[in-house]
């Protein structure tokens, strides 16, 4: 490459504030040829997996660290050769032209990329990833052809007779299997290999129910795997073991603390010894509210929205802190200042493959009932997918942890950092209960309110938790406390 000069791409800042990433998977290697808005490498952080794109065209010199390896934002992670040394600029034209002898091979465009967390934006041309090795007799019409087989999830083309090309004309490098990064994260955990799973998704995008069956089918090729398995359970976070440890071969077993679990340990520690926690119970009989919650299922207001306890258990919650807006609060140290929302951004703590999360709902209090039930199923699904943006899990000012789905009656929940509130909420089941002076099967929960002493008392933490039980005990009072 003549008059050549050299380009270090550091590690961006892919969330606000972050201040490092542990690189993943690098997609490229040294004397690959990357164009402007090229992915090459994805990363992981305290919140998110990101794939990051490369600002400019050239050819890849040298990467600076390997896969695994947690780098400090601001630090160059790959250093590619531009031509010139001028700002780099979009190009229309292939990093690589075919002779002008050869006709120029109309390419296929694969399925259009979604904006990245990466300020750089996307490239209208397709992205090109690294190629994988081809026989030396490997014809371009046949590479070519077997990117578009791959990309429809059908495995490699047959080869077509072609006119061998002349020997400067490069193969079209084969396409890796599409699928997005905590697919490929959880492929990795189970080692599953994504060339030998069966897409399903839109485009031929692999899933994560296509990995889960690609695992059941190597460990039961006889039984057919479930088509609508659940979400993998919080142990297959990938800063713990994926499968059970055998007492027979290791005594112990040592795992990284990085990512979410480095993050989410550090933001406990700094709530539970800076905020004087207390921690009030309530134990209340539900049974009208679940009632209720059939009979929402059923209307056509809430069509095809996602309508559970937590639903209505959340909008009595932004009851209570519209009754007690004290609640709804922070506490700022440098200034000495309670600091009193006047909205409410309604954190879920939400358990994903890779580690407890607590995205929220911005301006929850606006939000009429079937709009929280929209962003509540919205909230959940994208949590699942792990596509939660770290913006989504910033400025949340109370927060709700449902225990209750693992079956534990209720816990003494930490808060949030910066927030002055959170409330816990056990199982739900029958439970013998005195209900107008006979004791009857009900369905009753128990609640759990931890609250800051800094700021909120007692008298304002037991107000709260009365209200948020009032509320679940008798639903019309939403109604006339809304």
């Amino acid at each position: 490459m003549t008059n050549a000069s050299v380009r270090e791409f550091k590690m961006p800042d892919v969330g606000e504030g972050l201040t490092e990433a542990e690189i993943l998977k690098w997609y490229v290697q040294p004397g690959d040829t990357v164009t402007d808005g090229q992915v090459v490498c994805e990363v992981e952080t305290a919140k998110a997996a990101v794939e990051l794109p490369i600002p400019y065209d050239g050819v890849v010199r040298s990467l600076h660290f390997p896969e695994g390896t947690t780098v400090d934002v601001g630090t160059s992670i790959i250093a590619v050769e531009v031509a010139g040394g001028a700002a780099p600029a979009q190009q229309e034209a292939p990093a690589v032209p075919a002779p002008a002898a050869e006709p120029e091979q109309p390419a296929e465009q694969p399925p259009a990329r979604q904006p990245v967390l990466v300020g750089y934006g996307v490239a209208t041309s397709s992205t090109r990833r690294r190629p994988r090795k081809q026989a030396p007799d490997t014809a371009a019409g046949q590479a070519a052809s077997a990117v578009q087989s791959e990309l429809n999830g059908h495995g490699a083309a047959p080869a077509a007779p072609v006119t061998p090309p002349a020997p400067a004309v490069p193969a079209a490098p084969a396409q890796r299997p599409l699928a997005k990064p905590p697919v490929r994260k959880l492929a990795k955990d189970l080692g599953v290999d994504l060339a030998t799973v069966t897409p399903t998704g839109p485009d031929g995008v692999i899933t994560r129910e296509d990995v889960h069956a690609a695992v059941a089918a190597a460990q039961a090729p006889q039984q057919a795997a479930p088509a609508d398995r659940p979400a993998a359970p919080a142990a297959s976070a990938p800063d713990r073991p994926a499968a059970p440890v055998s007492y027979d071969s290791a005594r112990e077993t040592r795992v990284p603390v990085k990512g979410v679990r480095k993050a989410t340990a550090a933001a406990m520690v700094g709530s539970a010894f800076t905020a004087p926690h207390v921690t009030e119970f309530v134990t209340v009989d539900v049974t009208r509210t679940m009632k209720l919650v059939e009979e929402l299922k059923q209307d056509k207001e809430f069509a095809g929205l996602r309508v559970n306890p937590l639903l209505l258990i959340a909008k009595a919650l932004l009851v209570a802190i519209r009754r007690n807006p004290d609640i709804n609060a922070s506490w700022d140290e440098a200034a000495q200042e309670i600091v009193v929302k006047h909205y409410v951004n309604l954190g879920i703590a939400a358990a994903t493959p890779r580690g407890l999360i607590v995205p929220n709902i911005k301006d929850a209090h606006a939000k009429t009932l079937p709009e929280l039930a929209a962003s509540l199923g919205e909230l959940v699904s994208t949590a699942r997918e792990g596509k939660t943006s770290p913006s989504a899990m910033q400025g949340g000012t109370v927060t709700i942890t449902n225990v209750g789905v693992f079956g534990v009656d209720t816990g003494t929940p930490l808060l949030n950092p910066g927030e002055s509130a959170i409330l816990a909420v056990g199982a739900i089941k029958p439970q013998p209960w005195v209900h107008k002076g006979k004791v009857k099967p009900r369905q009753v929960t128990t609640l759990a309110l931890s609250f800051d002493h800094r700021l909120v008392d007692g008298e304002l933490g037991s107000k709260v938790l009365a209200d948020v039980a009032a509320v679940l005990e008798q639903p019309k009072r939403l109604i006339t406390w809304a």
